[in-house]
């Protein structure tokens, strides 16, 4: 199948753009306030209803949504006329009065009687269709099946014979895939042409004595009339398949169809053009020869069935990515510097513009709020449900939903460096990849085709040899079916449309895969280590005790701490002015300030020496805490870091700050240990803070006191020990552990070093997205692994009944038409069970 990137049609072609009647289409006003037509969706609206209007060449246009405003802005010259297909009179496409739909595509019309002629024949008017816009310079193609097949131009794959497609990021406003397009007109020539064909041949089965009507000899060379348009017309494409097949020494699905259309075929016409030559092992009860034109049509129409059903299906495997390129709108609202505002097209957007985000519109482009308040709809990126508050300084992301208030942001990533355009390449890369049990599949498929014309070859020779009269009929019958049902086109699509669909389901739930092996590796993990920071805390200490000694008030040691860590950068020292602020304590100015690393710091506050700092600095300054020795065991027990506070050479007291642990790490990790895992928290914390996080939550093993190459020394020991280890982790320091863990999974509110060396990015940076994943992981490799039992189990009992194994118990053969019907079928059921994954709940 092919996602060819066609562009918008030109203005003069038929066609309405994308097709989507909420796509906002400019049209000119008529006078009186009559109904007008949106001129890029085709669907009427009122000019009085208040839907949004643009003016062009002193017209107004008329839209019914802003998708369709924003793309006639972009390119107003796409939706001026329309030509009509019946007559080829130009139409304005907004006042046109005649307009109808035909497989998802709006035609315009001059007139009553041209919109009715198409209605009726509409494929008799669509032979001239215009042809797609040409791809992007350099554009390259590539197999959806054999991701190493790469060419500089469009056309089949040499190892598989499906149609290559354009690589890099797909686009989805093109129209219909051309390969579609052929193979559906095909197949409705071909079904045309084979059900006479089957009424002729077939009838006498069913009451109908139509050969007896026209008798044998005219009724077979109707057969022959009708049979020849389709094997030589319209099953081309699979002939030319078969043959590059041969030349390419790469025997697939399409060596064996044509190999056994052909053979049908043939064999027909020779007995129709020199029925004398054969001998009597090849005549029926009537002395004449039997011809199976009916076979080799229906086969045709059949696979063309199949192909069309797996061509629209496949197409569905693409719908998250276009989900997520739906996302991002086509027009932004630029403020000017004189703050008049303008909508502009989203590829005008550049770093530093100012934005106006109105209530309901989607974010643009990835930047900053400069003005405003809302909340942000987020779900469709990170898959969180809930909506997240924004405030002057917070970062929004293009692609997500405004909800309530009015913003006004700052551009600073725009085009493909935005998130959502990152997310799509990296989707649109994955969908591409290969995973290691596909390589199960490939050999299977190498030494099969090969197999199969061994086993039609034996067939025909021992149903010649040794079967009953007439026995040439019944070799050429068995062989065929041999050949048709055996097609491994099944087996091809296993893997590579599971992955596709799984994929694109976990981009919707914020689960990113790097590639196909990433996806594999994760399903068979057993092993997780998490940081803590960041990971299972919130990574924002906060103030959570201050415990003063008798006759030195709480207010007044907080505000003594707070005054003297004002000036320091220190998360921690962060914690405590907040707290101070949040509790209404006055913070001073602080002088001599001195910090003493590892330690702590001092300094001059109102006059007073104050100290604050570990049990090291107060050991250091001889200063004895006294009963309050207790206390700070207790707050490091509940993974507290905490702090003496000594004031003019005495000690006065604890200030105890704590990274909270995020509301959903608990409920997190029962979800991951009933999904098989073992889970290691690996932090740079002391041993008796993480000890007690780690009590609370429930993890297996602590690993405290880590730095960077402790973590890859320890992804190592484990691996050494045979254990199959995923690293989850946010930071530059992450990245080396993250490269050597069998999976690296960053949190994409990290660094992109670490997302580059993650083989899974959680857009949202909490373990609810790691459970996620692991659903996921092990969802596909269970579809991949039914596609291939169903794929493997169809061939191996098919072949042997095509070839006759059931007629010493049924007295009949398998019919080449029920072997191509059933060899369709399979396709299209292992398409069906990927897609079951577009619904999988994460």
């Amino acid at each position: 199948m092919s996602h060819s990137n066609h562009g918008h049609h030109n203005h003069g072609h038929a066609h309405a753009g994308d097709g989507s009647c909420c796509a906002p289409k400019p049209q000119a006003a008529t006078p009186g306030g009559a109904a007008v037509r949106d001129p890029v969706c085709g669907m009427t609206v009122d000019p009085n209803a208040g839907k949004p209007t643009a003016e062009h060449a002193g017209h107004t246009f008329h839209f019914c949504s802003t998708s369709g405003h924003g793309k006639f802005v972009a390119a107003p010259e796409n939706y001026l006329t329309a030509t009509d297909p019946v007559c080829s009179m130009t139409v304005e496409r907004a006042t046109a009065k005649h307009f109808a739909r035909h497989e998802g595509q709006g035609f315009y019309f001059c007139s009553a009687g041209c919109k009715t002629k198409f209605e009726a024949e509409p494929q008799k008017y669509l032979g001239d269709r215009p042809a797609p816009a040409p791809m992007p310079k350099g554009t390259q193609y590539t197999c959806p099946m054999h991701p190493e097949v790469v060419r500089d131009k469009p056309g089949s794959c040499p190892l598989c014979g499906m149609a290559l497609e354009p690589m890099g990021v797909p686009t989805w406003d093109e129209g219909p895939n051309p390969e579609l397009v052929d193979f559906t007109r095909r197949f409705w020539v071909s079904a045309a042409l084979a059900v006479p064909l089957l009424v002729i041949a077939m009838g006498p089965m069913l009451g109908l004595p139509v050969r007896d009507w026209i008798g044998e000899p005219l009724a077979t060379w109707l057969e022959l009339a009708l049979a020849t348009p389709v094997v030589l017309w319209a099953a081309i494409p699979f002939f030319h398949r078969g043959y590059e097949s041969i030349v390419n020494r790469s025997p697939n699905m399409w060596t064996l169809i044509s190999l056994g259309v052909g053979a049908a075929y043939l064999y027909s016409v020779a007995a129709t053009l020199f029925p004398d030559f054969f001998p009597h092992q090849f005549r029926g009860h009537g002395g004449s020869v039997p011809v199976y034109f009916e076979a080799a049509s229906v086969i045709v129409a059949l696979v063309f069935l199949g192909q069309v059903l797996e061509l629209k299906a496949r197409e569905r495997t693409g719908s998250a990515i276009r989900a997520l390129l739906d996302l991002a709108p086509k027009t932004a609202r630029r403020v000017g510097k004189d703050g008049s505002e303008q909508d502009v097209p989203l590829d005008d957007v550049v770093k530093g513009d100012l934005l106006r985000i109105r209530p309901g519109d989607s974010i643009p482009v990835d930047g900053a709020v400069t003005e405003g308040r809302s909340s942000v709809d987020e779900s469709m990126i990170s898959g969180e449900p809930l909506p997240v508050e924004k405030n002057v300084g917070d970062n929004l992301t293009g692609g997500t939903l405004n909800k309530n208030g009015s913003l006004v942001m700052r551009a600073e990533k725009v085009g493909a460096d935005t998130m959502l355009s990152r997310i799509v390449e990296m989707v649109a890369k994955a969908q591409r990849s290969r995973a290691p049990i596909q390589g199960l599949a490939d050999r299977v498929s190498y030494y099969f085709v090969p197999a199969v014309v061994l086993v039609a070859i034996l067939s025909f020779a021992g149903w010649a040899m040794f079967g009953p009269t007439p026995s040439m009929i019944f070799a050429i019958v068995s062989a065929v079916s041999v050949l048709i049902i055996a097609c491994p086109c099944a087996l091809g699509l296993a893997t590579p449309m599971s992955i596709m669909t799984a994929t694109g389901r976990g981009a919707q739930a914020g689960v990113l895969i790097k590639d196909a092996e990433a996806l594999e590796r994760f399903a068979s993990v057993d092993t997780l280590i998490v940081d803590k920071t960041g990971t299972l805390t919130e990574g924002k200490p906060k103030l959570t005790d201050v415990v003063a000694v008798k006759g030195f008030g709480e207010d007044r040691l907080l505000g003594l701490a707070a005054s003297l860590e004002k000036g320091s950068e220190h998360p921690l020292a962060e914690a405590i002015v907040a707290g101070a602020e949040q509790r209404g304590v006055k913070v001073a100015e602080a002088s001599d300030f001195l910090s003493v690393t590892g330690k702590g710091v001092s300094g001059t506050v109102g006059g007073e020496t104050v100290a604050l700092g570990n049990r090291a600095m107060i050991d250091d300054l001889k200063i004895d805490t006294g009963a309050l020795a207790g206390d700070a065991d207790v707050l490091r027990g509940d993974g507290k870091t905490a702090m003496f506070v000594a004031v003019g050479g005495r000690f006065a007291g604890i200030v105890a700050v704590a990274d909270p642990v995020k509301q959903t790490t608990a409920e997190a990790i029962r979800a991951l240990h009933e999904r098989g895992l073992k889970i290691i928290m690996a932090t740079g914390d002391n041993q008796r803070t993480a000890q007690a996080v780690a009590r609370k939550l429930g993890i297996d093993e602590v690993r405290a006191d880590m730095l960077p190459e402790s973590k890859k020394a320890l992804i190592d020991e484990l691996r050494a020990k045979g254990a199959k280890v995923a690293m989850a982790g946010d930071g530059v320091n992450d990245a080396p552990a993250l490269a050597a863990a069998d999976v690296g999974i960053a949190m994409g509110t990290g660094a992109d070093v670490a997302v580059e060396s993650a083989g899974i990015t959680l857009v949202k940076g909490d373990l609810n997205g790691i459970v996620r994943a692991r659903t996921l992981a092990q969802a596909a490799i269970g579809n991949i692994r039914q596609n291939l039992f169903f794929a493997f189990v169809y061939n191996v009992l098919g072949v042997p009944v095509a070839a006759g194994l059931l007629y010493p118990l049924t007295g009949t053969l398998l019919s080449p038409m029920l072997a191509a019907a059933a060899m369709s079928l399979s396709s299209v059921s292992v398409i069906a069970n990927a897609l079951r994954l577009r619904a999988l709940k994460l």
